[in-house]
């Protein structure tokens, strides 16, 4: 995650945009997902959309499992 979010600096703002159950991601293993979506302005990049894909583990816990970071619109 460090690589992906230095570049862009501090976050500045953050707005949730969505949250959706799913039990299909691809290339990745079936499983129950969230896919949790933001409209986030860093210091050195606005507009930009974070993804955030937390899943249900084994042990009843729910972890991060990906984590993505684009410009809105692409």
């Amino acid at each position: 995650m460090d690589t992906v979010r230095a570049p862009l600096g501090k976050a500045e703002s953050r707005q949730l945009k969505s949250a959706t159950y799913t039990t299909k991601i691809p290339n990745a293993p079936s499983g129950e997902y969230v896919i949790i979506q933001y409209q986030t302005d860093f210091e050195r990049a606005t507009g930009m959309i974070e993804t955030v894909a937390p899943m249900q583990e084994k042990d009843g816990k729910w972890r991060v499992s990906g984590y993505f970071v684009k410009r809105a619109g692409q």
